[in-house]
Protein backbone atom coordinates (compact mmCIF):
# COMPACT_ATOMS: atom_id res chain seq x y z
CA UNK A 1 0.00 0.00 0.00
CA UNK A 2 2.88 2.35 0.80
CA UNK A 3 4.37 1.75 -2.66
CA UNK A 4 1.00 2.43 -4.30
CA UNK A 5 0.71 5.67 -2.34
CA UNK A 6 4.18 6.79 -3.40
CA UNK A 7 3.76 5.99 -7.09
CA UNK A 8 0.11 6.98 -7.48
CA UNK A 9 1.06 10.12 -9.48
CA UNK A 10 2.85 7.96 -12.03
CA UNK A 11 -0.26 5.80 -12.38
CA UNK A 12 -2.13 8.97 -13.37
CA UNK A 13 -0.13 9.11 -16.58
CA UNK A 14 -0.64 5.46 -17.33
CA UNK A 15 -4.38 6.05 -17.08
CA UNK A 16 -4.14 9.27 -19.09
CA UNK A 17 -2.30 7.45 -21.87
CA UNK A 18 -5.07 4.85 -22.04
CA UNK A 19 -7.89 7.41 -21.96
CA UNK A 20 -6.31 9.52 -24.70
CA UNK A 21 -6.77 6.66 -27.15
CA UNK A 22 -10.47 6.40 -26.29
CA UNK A 23 -11.33 9.17 -28.72
CA UNK A 24 -12.79 11.57 -26.15
CA UNK A 25 -11.80 15.25 -26.40
CA UNK A 26 -8.40 15.93 -24.87
CA UNK A 27 -9.71 18.62 -22.50
CA UNK A 28 -12.24 16.19 -20.97
CA UNK A 29 -9.66 13.42 -20.70
CA UNK A 30 -7.16 15.66 -18.90
CA UNK A 31 -9.71 17.09 -16.48
CA UNK A 32 -11.55 13.80 -15.99
CA UNK A 33 -8.36 11.90 -15.20
CA UNK A 34 -7.39 14.53 -12.64
CA UNK A 35 -10.79 14.39 -10.95
CA UNK A 36 -10.78 10.58 -10.98
CA UNK A 37 -7.42 10.33 -9.25
CA UNK A 38 -8.48 13.05 -6.85
CA UNK A 39 -11.29 10.74 -5.73
CA UNK A 40 -8.86 7.82 -5.53
CA UNK A 41 -6.56 9.98 -3.44
CA UNK A 42 -9.45 10.73 -1.08
CA UNK A 43 -9.91 7.03 -0.37
CA UNK A 44 -6.20 6.81 0.53
CA UNK A 45 -6.21 10.01 2.65
CA UNK A 46 -3.92 11.74 0.13
CA UNK A 47 -6.46 14.25 -1.15
CA UNK A 48 -9.08 16.33 0.64
CA UNK A 49 -12.52 16.87 -0.86
CA UNK A 50 -12.21 20.63 -0.22
CA UNK A 51 -9.28 20.72 -2.65
CA UNK A 52 -11.68 20.23 -5.54
CA UNK A 53 -12.89 23.78 -4.85
CA UNK A 54 -9.28 24.98 -4.98
CA UNK A 55 -9.09 23.65 -8.54
CA UNK A 56 -11.86 26.10 -9.48
CA UNK A 57 -10.02 29.03 -7.93
CA UNK A 58 -6.80 27.88 -9.61
CA UNK A 59 -8.56 27.83 -12.99
CA UNK A 60 -9.97 31.29 -12.36
CA UNK A 61 -6.70 32.77 -11.11
CA UNK A 62 -4.40 30.99 -13.56
CA UNK A 63 -6.52 31.02 -16.74
CA UNK A 64 -9.53 33.31 -16.53
CA UNK A 65 -7.71 36.26 -14.91
CA UNK A 66 -4.51 35.82 -16.92
CA UNK A 67 -4.41 38.92 -19.11
CA UNK A 68 -1.72 37.37 -21.31
CA UNK A 69 -4.18 34.71 -22.46
CA UNK A 70 -6.47 37.41 -23.86
CA UNK A 71 -4.06 37.36 -26.81
CA UNK A 72 -5.10 33.80 -27.65
CA UNK A 73 -8.52 34.56 -29.22
CA UNK A 74 -7.06 37.60 -31.00
CA UNK A 75 -4.22 35.61 -32.55
CA UNK A 76 -6.60 32.76 -33.40
CA UNK A 77 -8.94 35.29 -35.01
CA UNK A 78 -6.02 36.74 -36.97
CA UNK A 79 -5.01 33.27 -38.15
CA UNK A 80 -8.55 32.42 -39.21
CA UNK A 81 -8.81 35.72 -41.09
CA UNK A 82 -5.54 34.98 -42.87
CA UNK A 83 -6.74 31.47 -43.69
CA UNK A 84 -10.35 32.24 -44.66
CA UNK A 85 -9.53 35.35 -46.68
CA UNK A 86 -6.78 33.53 -48.56
CA UNK A 87 -3.98 35.83 -47.37
CA UNK A 88 -2.09 33.09 -45.54
CA UNK A 89 -2.79 30.76 -48.44
CA UNK A 90 -1.26 33.36 -50.76
CA UNK A 91 1.82 33.47 -48.54
CA UNK A 92 2.05 29.69 -48.44
CA UNK A 93 1.59 29.50 -52.21
CA UNK A 94 4.29 32.10 -52.73
CA UNK A 95 6.73 30.31 -50.46
CA UNK A 96 5.86 27.07 -52.23
CA UNK A 97 6.66 28.59 -55.61
CA UNK A 98 9.96 29.93 -54.32
CA UNK A 99 10.86 26.44 -53.04
CA UNK A 100 9.11 24.36 -55.73
CA UNK A 101 12.34 23.00 -57.21
CA UNK A 102 13.61 21.84 -53.80
CA UNK A 103 12.69 18.39 -52.39
CA UNK A 104 9.94 18.79 -49.80
CA UNK A 105 9.19 22.30 -51.02
CA UNK A 106 5.75 22.55 -49.39
CA UNK A 107 7.04 21.29 -46.04
CA UNK A 108 9.88 23.80 -46.28
CA UNK A 109 7.30 26.48 -47.02
CA UNK A 110 5.37 25.48 -43.89
CA UNK A 111 8.55 25.74 -41.82
CA UNK A 112 9.23 29.20 -43.22
CA UNK A 113 5.59 30.10 -42.59
CA UNK A 114 5.93 28.89 -38.99
CA UNK A 115 9.07 30.97 -38.55
CA UNK A 116 7.33 34.06 -39.89
CA UNK A 117 4.21 33.47 -37.80
CA UNK A 118 6.35 32.90 -34.70
CA UNK A 119 7.20 36.57 -34.92
CA UNK A 120 3.52 37.47 -34.55
CA UNK A 121 2.13 35.07 -31.92
CA UNK A 122 4.51 34.09 -29.10
CA UNK A 123 1.84 31.72 -27.75
CA UNK A 124 2.15 28.01 -28.49
CA UNK A 125 -1.57 27.21 -28.52
CA UNK A 126 -2.50 30.06 -30.85
CA UNK A 127 0.53 29.50 -33.10
CA UNK A 128 0.00 25.74 -33.55
CA UNK A 129 -3.73 26.15 -34.12
CA UNK A 130 -3.16 28.94 -36.61
CA UNK A 131 -0.61 27.02 -38.69
CA UNK A 132 -2.68 23.83 -38.55
CA UNK A 133 -5.74 25.65 -39.86
CA UNK A 134 -3.76 27.26 -42.65
CA UNK A 135 -1.33 24.57 -43.75
CA UNK A 136 -2.60 21.07 -42.95
CA UNK A 137 -5.49 21.00 -45.49
CA UNK A 138 -3.05 22.11 -48.19
CA UNK A 139 -0.50 19.43 -47.31
CA UNK A 140 -3.10 16.66 -47.18
CA UNK A 141 -4.51 17.89 -50.48
CA UNK A 142 -1.06 17.41 -51.97
CA UNK A 143 -0.86 13.82 -50.59
CA UNK A 144 1.84 14.44 -47.99
CA UNK A 145 2.46 11.70 -45.45
CA UNK A 146 0.21 12.54 -42.48
CA UNK A 147 2.89 11.95 -39.86
CA UNK A 148 5.45 14.02 -41.76
CA UNK A 149 2.93 16.84 -42.32
CA UNK A 150 1.68 17.05 -38.73
CA UNK A 151 5.20 16.76 -37.33
CA UNK A 152 6.36 19.64 -39.51
CA UNK A 153 3.39 21.79 -38.52
CA UNK A 154 3.59 21.09 -34.77
CA UNK A 155 7.36 21.70 -34.67
CA UNK A 156 7.10 24.89 -36.72
CA UNK A 157 4.29 26.14 -34.50
CA UNK A 158 6.34 25.74 -31.33
CA UNK A 159 8.96 28.18 -32.63
CA UNK A 160 6.68 30.90 -31.27
CA UNK A 161 7.74 30.11 -27.71
CA UNK A 162 11.37 30.97 -28.48
CA UNK A 163 11.52 33.47 -31.34
CA UNK A 164 10.69 36.97 -30.01
CA UNK A 165 8.32 38.45 -29.16
CA UNK A 166 7.80 35.51 -26.80
CA UNK A 167 5.47 35.93 -23.86
CA UNK A 168 7.38 33.19 -22.04
CA UNK A 169 10.56 35.29 -22.21
CA UNK A 170 8.67 38.26 -20.79
CA UNK A 171 7.61 36.20 -17.77
CA UNK A 172 11.12 34.78 -17.42
CA UNK A 173 12.56 38.28 -17.42
CA UNK A 174 10.27 39.25 -14.53
CA UNK A 175 11.08 36.10 -12.54
CA UNK A 176 14.83 36.48 -13.04
CA UNK A 177 14.92 40.29 -12.69
CA UNK A 178 16.66 40.29 -16.07
CA UNK A 179 16.14 42.61 -19.02
CA UNK A 180 13.45 41.25 -21.32
CA UNK A 181 15.25 42.91 -24.22
CA UNK A 182 18.38 40.91 -23.42
CA UNK A 183 16.39 37.68 -23.40
CA UNK A 184 14.71 38.61 -26.70
CA UNK A 185 18.07 39.23 -28.39
CA UNK A 186 19.61 36.10 -26.82
CA UNK A 187 16.75 33.86 -28.02
CA UNK A 188 16.77 35.07 -31.62
CA UNK A 189 19.77 33.09 -32.91
CA UNK A 190 18.84 29.81 -31.10
CA UNK A 191 15.31 30.13 -32.51
CA UNK A 192 16.58 30.58 -36.03
CA UNK A 193 19.04 27.72 -35.46
CA UNK A 194 16.16 25.36 -34.69
CA UNK A 195 14.33 26.55 -37.80
CA UNK A 196 17.48 25.85 -39.83
CA UNK A 197 17.75 22.34 -38.37
CA UNK A 198 14.13 21.70 -39.41
CA UNK A 199 14.85 22.92 -42.94
CA UNK A 200 17.93 20.69 -43.29
CA UNK A 201 16.06 17.64 -41.95
CA UNK A 202 13.04 18.19 -44.21
CA UNK A 203 15.25 18.65 -47.27
CA UNK A 204 17.34 15.52 -46.62
CA UNK A 205 14.40 13.28 -45.76
CA UNK A 206 12.32 14.50 -48.72
CA UNK A 207 15.29 14.00 -51.04
CA UNK A 208 15.87 10.45 -49.78
CA UNK A 209 12.16 9.51 -49.71
CA UNK A 210 10.12 11.60 -52.20
CA UNK A 211 6.95 9.58 -51.47
CA UNK A 212 6.38 11.32 -48.12
CA UNK A 213 6.56 14.78 -49.74
CA UNK A 214 5.34 14.69 -53.36
CA UNK A 215 6.83 17.22 -55.73
CA UNK A 216 4.97 20.52 -55.85
CA UNK A 217 4.68 20.27 -59.63
CA UNK A 218 2.48 17.18 -59.30
CA UNK A 219 -0.34 19.03 -57.57
CA UNK A 220 -1.61 22.56 -57.27
CA UNK A 221 -3.23 24.56 -54.55
CA UNK A 222 -6.59 26.02 -55.42
CA UNK A 223 -7.96 29.20 -53.94
CA UNK A 224 -9.40 32.57 -54.70
CA UNK A 225 -6.31 33.45 -56.69
CA UNK A 226 -4.71 30.03 -56.79
CA UNK A 227 -1.73 29.18 -58.89
CA UNK A 228 -2.34 26.49 -61.46
CA UNK A 229 0.28 23.93 -62.33
CA UNK A 230 1.02 25.59 -65.66
CA UNK A 231 1.34 29.03 -64.07
CA UNK A 232 4.12 28.07 -61.69
CA UNK A 233 7.10 28.50 -64.03
CA UNK A 234 5.92 31.83 -65.46
CA UNK A 235 5.23 33.93 -62.36
CA UNK A 236 7.11 37.18 -62.16
CA UNK A 237 9.12 37.17 -58.94
CA UNK A 238 8.74 40.89 -58.26
CA UNK A 239 4.97 40.80 -58.73
CA UNK A 240 4.80 37.69 -56.56
CA UNK A 241 6.73 39.47 -53.81
CA UNK A 242 4.48 42.52 -53.86
CA UNK A 243 1.11 40.78 -54.14
CA UNK A 244 1.62 37.67 -52.03
CA UNK A 245 4.48 38.07 -49.56
CA UNK A 246 4.53 41.79 -48.81
CA UNK A 247 1.06 42.12 -47.14
CA UNK A 248 1.74 39.45 -44.47
CA UNK A 249 5.15 41.00 -43.83
CA UNK A 250 3.46 44.36 -43.31
CA UNK A 251 1.16 42.66 -40.82
CA UNK A 252 4.18 41.27 -38.96
CA UNK A 253 5.81 44.69 -38.92
CA UNK A 254 2.65 46.16 -37.41
CA UNK A 255 2.57 43.55 -34.65
CA UNK A 256 6.30 43.59 -33.88
CA UNK A 257 6.62 47.33 -34.45
CA UNK A 258 3.88 48.06 -31.94
CA UNK A 259 5.72 45.93 -29.37
CA UNK A 260 9.31 47.02 -29.98
CA UNK A 261 8.24 50.63 -30.41
CA UNK A 262 6.68 50.55 -26.96
CA UNK A 263 3.23 51.39 -28.29
CA UNK A 264 1.56 48.14 -27.20
CA UNK A 265 1.97 45.09 -24.99
CA UNK A 266 1.92 41.65 -26.67
CA UNK A 267 -1.74 41.33 -25.71
CA UNK A 268 -2.56 44.69 -27.24
CA UNK A 269 -0.43 43.83 -30.27
CA UNK A 270 -2.67 40.81 -30.81
CA UNK A 271 -5.57 43.21 -31.27
CA UNK A 272 -3.46 45.26 -33.67
CA UNK A 273 -2.72 42.12 -35.68
CA UNK A 274 -6.37 41.05 -35.83
CA UNK A 275 -7.47 44.53 -36.92
CA UNK A 276 -4.70 44.73 -39.54
CA UNK A 277 -5.65 41.30 -40.88
CA UNK A 278 -9.24 42.50 -41.25
CA UNK A 279 -8.03 45.53 -43.18
CA UNK A 280 -5.94 43.33 -45.49
CA UNK A 281 -8.96 41.13 -46.13
CA UNK A 282 -11.05 44.18 -46.94
CA UNK A 283 -8.42 45.57 -49.29
CA UNK A 284 -8.31 42.24 -51.13
CA UNK A 285 -12.15 42.27 -51.29
CA UNK A 286 -12.42 38.91 -49.57
CA UNK A 287 -14.51 39.95 -46.56
CA UNK A 288 -18.25 40.35 -46.12
CA UNK A 289 -20.77 39.98 -43.30
CA UNK A 290 -21.37 36.29 -43.97
CA UNK A 291 -17.66 35.46 -44.06
CA UNK A 292 -17.03 37.56 -40.95
CA UNK A 293 -19.77 35.68 -39.09
CA UNK A 294 -18.22 32.33 -39.96
CA UNK A 295 -14.81 33.63 -38.87
CA UNK A 296 -16.21 34.66 -35.48
CA UNK A 297 -17.93 31.29 -35.02
CA UNK A 298 -14.76 29.39 -35.86
CA UNK A 299 -12.72 31.64 -33.56
CA UNK A 300 -15.10 30.93 -30.69
CA UNK A 301 -14.97 27.18 -31.34
CA UNK A 302 -11.19 27.05 -31.63
CA UNK A 303 -10.66 29.32 -28.62
CA UNK A 304 -13.00 27.10 -26.60
CA UNK A 305 -10.86 24.10 -27.53
CA UNK A 306 -7.64 25.87 -26.53
CA UNK A 307 -9.00 27.11 -23.21
CA UNK A 308 -10.60 23.72 -22.57
CA UNK A 309 -7.13 22.20 -22.73
CA UNK A 310 -5.88 24.92 -20.35
CA UNK A 311 -8.67 24.16 -17.87
CA UNK A 312 -8.29 20.38 -18.11
CA UNK A 313 -4.51 20.61 -17.76
CA UNK A 314 -4.88 22.87 -14.72
CA UNK A 315 -7.12 20.35 -12.97
CA UNK A 316 -4.84 17.47 -13.90
CA UNK A 317 -1.62 19.20 -12.78
CA UNK A 318 -3.17 20.35 -9.48
CA UNK A 319 -4.16 16.82 -8.51
CA UNK A 320 -0.77 15.51 -9.66
CA UNK A 321 1.06 18.01 -7.46
CA UNK A 322 -1.31 17.47 -4.55
CA UNK A 323 -0.58 13.73 -4.68
CA UNK A 324 3.15 14.48 -4.49
CA UNK A 325 4.06 14.10 -8.15
CA UNK A 326 6.43 17.07 -8.31
CA UNK A 327 8.18 15.92 -5.11
CA UNK A 328 8.65 12.50 -6.70
CA UNK A 329 10.35 14.00 -9.77
CA UNK A 330 12.45 16.51 -7.84
CA UNK A 331 13.52 13.80 -5.40
CA UNK A 332 14.85 11.78 -8.32
CA UNK A 333 16.93 14.73 -9.54
CA UNK A 334 18.26 15.45 -6.03
CA UNK A 335 19.48 11.87 -5.74
CA UNK A 336 21.95 12.45 -8.58
CA UNK A 337 25.65 13.17 -7.81
CA UNK A 338 26.64 16.83 -7.45
CA UNK A 339 28.91 18.91 -9.73
CA UNK A 340 28.13 21.92 -11.97
CA UNK A 341 27.63 19.95 -15.17
CA UNK A 342 25.74 17.18 -13.39
CA UNK A 343 23.45 19.73 -11.73
CA UNK A 344 22.82 21.51 -15.04
CA UNK A 345 22.15 18.19 -16.77
CA UNK A 346 19.82 17.14 -13.96
CA UNK A 347 17.86 20.38 -14.19
CA UNK A 348 17.55 20.06 -17.97
CA UNK A 349 16.25 16.52 -17.44
CA UNK A 350 13.85 17.76 -14.78
CA UNK A 351 12.46 20.46 -17.06
CA UNK A 352 12.16 17.97 -19.90
CA UNK A 353 10.25 15.48 -17.73
CA UNK A 354 8.01 18.15 -16.22
CA UNK A 355 7.19 19.25 -19.76
CA UNK A 356 5.40 15.95 -20.27
CA UNK A 357 2.83 16.94 -17.69
CA UNK A 358 2.73 20.71 -17.04
CA UNK A 359 2.38 23.82 -19.15
CA UNK A 360 5.31 26.20 -19.44
CA UNK A 361 3.88 28.73 -16.98
CA UNK A 362 3.85 26.21 -14.13
CA UNK A 363 7.32 24.90 -15.00
CA UNK A 364 8.85 28.36 -15.06
CA UNK A 365 7.19 29.23 -11.75
CA UNK A 366 8.47 25.98 -10.18
CA UNK A 367 11.98 25.75 -11.62
CA UNK A 368 13.30 29.26 -12.16
CA UNK A 369 12.79 30.83 -8.71
CA UNK A 370 14.14 27.73 -6.94
CA UNK A 371 17.07 26.71 -9.11
CA UNK A 372 18.31 29.92 -10.77
CA UNK A 373 20.25 31.06 -7.65
CA UNK A 374 21.88 27.63 -7.54
CA UNK A 375 22.84 27.76 -11.22
CA UNK A 376 24.03 31.36 -10.92
CA UNK A 377 26.45 30.38 -8.15
CA UNK A 378 28.03 27.52 -10.12
CA UNK A 379 31.46 27.80 -11.69
CA UNK A 380 31.74 26.55 -15.27
CA UNK A 381 35.34 27.77 -15.62
CA UNK A 382 36.34 29.13 -19.00
CA UNK A 383 33.22 27.73 -20.65
CA UNK A 384 31.11 30.78 -19.80
CA UNK A 385 31.53 33.99 -17.82
CA UNK A 386 29.74 34.03 -14.47
CA UNK A 387 27.85 37.21 -15.46
CA UNK A 388 26.26 35.40 -18.42
CA UNK A 389 25.17 32.22 -16.63
CA UNK A 390 21.65 33.38 -15.69
CA UNK A 391 20.81 34.53 -19.23
CA UNK A 392 22.32 31.34 -20.67
CA UNK A 393 20.27 29.21 -18.27
CA UNK A 394 17.09 31.11 -19.19
CA UNK A 395 17.66 30.43 -22.91
CA UNK A 396 18.44 26.76 -22.23
CA UNK A 397 15.21 26.54 -20.26
CA UNK A 398 13.27 28.18 -23.10
CA UNK A 399 14.68 25.73 -25.67
CA UNK A 400 13.97 22.82 -23.36
CA UNK A 401 10.40 23.93 -22.79
CA UNK A 402 9.89 24.12 -26.53
CA UNK A 403 11.19 20.57 -26.81
CA UNK A 404 8.86 19.30 -24.11
CA UNK A 405 5.81 20.74 -25.89
CA UNK A 406 6.34 18.10 -28.60
CA UNK A 407 7.15 15.15 -26.37
CA UNK A 408 4.74 12.23 -26.86
CA UNK A 409 2.45 11.20 -25.42
CA UNK A 410 1.45 14.32 -23.48
CA UNK A 411 2.99 17.35 -25.25
CA UNK A 412 0.43 20.14 -25.35
CA UNK A 413 1.32 21.15 -28.91
CA UNK A 414 0.18 17.66 -29.95
CA UNK A 415 -3.20 18.27 -28.32
CA UNK A 416 -3.60 21.62 -30.05
CA UNK A 417 -2.67 20.10 -33.41
CA UNK A 418 -5.16 17.27 -33.00
CA UNK A 419 -7.89 19.63 -31.80
CA UNK A 420 -7.49 21.94 -34.79
CA UNK A 421 -7.09 19.08 -37.29
CA UNK A 422 -10.21 17.26 -36.02
CA UNK A 423 -10.69 13.91 -37.81
CA UNK A 424 -8.33 14.56 -40.73
CA UNK A 425 -5.42 12.94 -38.83
CA UNK A 426 -5.09 10.58 -35.89
CA UNK A 427 -3.18 11.22 -32.67
CA UNK A 428 -0.89 8.32 -33.64
CA UNK A 429 0.05 10.15 -36.85
CA UNK A 430 1.02 13.20 -34.82
CA UNK A 431 3.05 11.16 -32.33
CA UNK A 432 5.03 9.50 -35.11
CA UNK A 433 5.57 12.79 -36.91
CA UNK A 434 7.03 14.80 -34.03
CA UNK A 435 9.66 12.30 -32.84
CA UNK A 436 12.36 13.40 -35.36
CA UNK A 437 11.73 17.05 -34.50
CA UNK A 438 12.08 16.33 -30.78
CA UNK A 439 15.51 14.85 -31.53
CA UNK A 440 16.40 17.93 -33.57
CA UNK A 441 15.38 20.18 -30.69
CA UNK A 442 17.52 18.13 -28.31
CA UNK A 443 20.37 18.60 -30.77
CA UNK A 444 19.77 22.36 -30.73
CA UNK A 445 19.72 22.33 -26.92
CA UNK A 446 22.98 20.39 -26.84
CA UNK A 447 24.63 22.83 -29.24
CA UNK A 448 23.69 25.82 -27.08
CA UNK A 449 24.98 24.00 -23.97
CA UNK A 450 28.29 23.19 -25.66
CA UNK A 451 28.61 26.56 -27.41
CA UNK A 452 27.03 29.27 -25.21
CA UNK A 453 28.03 31.99 -27.66
CA UNK A 454 25.22 30.84 -29.95
CA UNK A 455 22.91 32.60 -27.51
CA UNK A 456 25.31 35.19 -26.05
CA UNK A 457 27.32 36.69 -28.88
CA UNK A 458 24.50 38.86 -30.24
CA UNK A 459 23.50 40.46 -26.91
CA UNK A 460 27.16 40.87 -25.98
CA UNK A 461 27.70 42.70 -29.26
CA UNK A 462 24.58 44.87 -29.21
CA UNK A 463 24.02 45.53 -25.51
CA UNK A 464 27.41 45.47 -23.80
Amino acid sequence: MAALTEYLPLLMFVALGLFLFSGYPVAFVLGGTGLLFGLIGMTMDLFNFKEFFLIISRIYGGVVENLVLIAVPMFVFMGIILERSGIARDLLQSLQILTRRIPGGLALSVTLLGTIMAATTGIIGASVVMITLMALPVMLEQDYDKAFATGTIAASGTLGILIPPSIMLVIMGELLSTSVGTLFVSALVPGLLLALLYVVYIFIRSWLNPAIAPSDTKAHITGNEGFSETALPNDNSITLLLKRILPPLILILLVLGSIFGGFATPTEAAGVGAFAALLLALVKKRLNISVLGRMCEETASTTGMVFGVFIGATAFSYVFRSLGGDDLIIGFIQSMPAGPWMILGGLMLLIFVLGFFFDWIEITLIVLPVFTPIIGALDFGQHIASSDIVVWFAILTAINLQTSFLTPPFGFALFFTKGAAADSVSIQDIYRGVVPFVLLQLLGLTLVILFPQIALWLPNMLIK
